[in-house]
């Protein structure tokens, strides 16, 4: 109870201290609110930007593989694309040989996409992503819905002149109706909405549905060659639960090879890509931000613990006389050491404290203004325990000296 008292009154007297001074609080507080506004703010952005790239990312499906002519890694200066110009492309009749042949998917869709101008009467949407699939797609994209449905198995294998909207394409082309049942214009024809996509937002590699249209490629192929380089064509594979992403690509390569019938010893001529591959292409890059981002703000606060240590020796030399006299009277030398070092760490949380509310305003004006910035509990905890650690760092050396005065000598000054 004694030493909870000590240093009770030692807090008491530190804030009492702080407040008489207050320029001399501000200043000291000022850097070490800009040093955690520093390194906060910059691990705090580089976190939202981790955050937004990975979900984007994760959008392609955790557990799916693409057949595809191009891989998605190995990019740079070093890139063999001659390798892989002459290669042929995924097909439609591929994608149904996979689909018999391979025992690890429980799901394969062919898939092909190109840009249009979709219509109705007069309003128009441009640079509309056109998605032309086979019909087990539904259970490989996962297509959520905010009114309609998916295609039935008849309008696909008919390859029926029907059509699904993308949130955003669906509130252009009807900002006040239903689009249930309209007839739009795509390639020049007729086609009937059947269905309209809940809206998903933007993420940084477009992998969202909202500016898409969704038709069968049945229909597709009647209206456009689904074999060109210019609609990026590929095969869908999902995984079988249970079967890992590694089971599923080493029975795909194989079956692959197979249909293509590629002899022992030759190369693949095609991709066999998952979305992980483009998660591991940025650990890299988000290792060395918030590296350089935490040397940032290192620096920074090293900057606010220098100045409360410089202020905190004033400080002392200013109450060396009051020191004198609280020894004189029975202070322990630990309650003066614990006086000074609260009065430090005090000050350094506080300004961890100040720099955090702006970080965190400046996280609402990015939400306000489209960007999806949030603070981490983790970022929080760093930021609280980076100022006591700076506090403790710059206040010991001055606390320590206060704590060994003579008080006699201390009273005499």
């Amino acid at each position: 109870m004694l030493f909870f008292r000590l240093i009770s009154e030692s807090a008491l007297f530190a804030l009492q201290a702080l407040w008489v001074n207050k320029l001399r609080t501000f200043l000291s507080l000022l850097g070490v609110t800009i040093g955690i506004l520093s390194i906060i703010g910059v691990l705090t952005f580089i976190d939202s930007l981790e955050s937004n790239i990975r979900g984007s990312i994760n959008r392609l499906g955790q557990n799916t593989i693409f057949v595809e002519k191009w891989p998605w890694t190995n990019f740079g200066p070093d890139y063999p694309w001659w390798k892989y110009f002459n290669r042929p492309v995924a097909t439609l009749k591929e994608s149904n040989e996979v689909r018999k042949r391979c025992q690890a998917a429980s799901a394969v869709a062919f898939q092909a996409s190109g840009q249009k101008t979709v219509k109705y009467r007069n309003s128009s949407v441009e640079g509309v992503s056109v998605i032309a699939v086979s019909h087990p797609a539904e259970r490989i994209e996962a297509y959520e819905f905010s009114s309609g449905r998916y295609f039935t198995e008849i309008e696909s294998a008919a390859g029926r002149n029907v059509i699904i909207l993308g949130g955003a394409v669906a509130k252009g082309l009807f900002p006040f109706g239903d689009p249930l049942g309209k007839n739009i214009k795509l390639f020049g024809r007729n086609l009937k909405v059947v269905g309209v996509l809940k809206t998903e937002g933007e993420n940084i590699f477009d992998t969202g549905n909202d500016n898409n249209v969704v038709i069968p490629i049945n229909y597709a192929r009647n209206i456009t060659d689904i074999k060109s380089d210019q609609v990026n064509p590929r095969i869908m594979v999902l995984a079988k639960p249970g079967v890992s992403n590694a089971a599923l690509m080493s029975e795909l390569q194989g079956v692959m090879r197979s249909i293509r019938k590629i002899k022992p010893g030759e190369e693949d001529n095609f991709a066999l890509n998952e979305s992980n591959m483009l998660s591991q292409n940025f650990d890299g890059f988000f290792t060395t931000m918030s590296t350089v981002g935490f040397l940032i703000g290192f620096f920074s606060i090293l900057v606010g613990g220098i100045s409360i240590a410089n202020i905190m020796f004033v400080s002392v030399k200013e109450r060396t006389n009051i020191i004198g006299i609280q020894k004189a009277l029975g202070a322990k030398s630990y309650f003066i050491l614990i006086q000074f070092l609260l009065e430090a760490i005090t000050l350094s949380i506080i300004g961890g404290l100040f720099g955090l509310g702006m970080v965190f305003i400046g996280t609402l004006i990015s939400g306000a203004l489209g960007m999806d910035v949030n603070m981490t509990v983790g970022n929080i905890v760093l930021g609280l325990v980076m100022s006591g650690t700076i506090g403790v760092l710059a206040g010991i050396i001055p606390a320590w000296s206060a704590a060994r005065m003579d008080p006699v000598e201390a009273i005499r000054s």
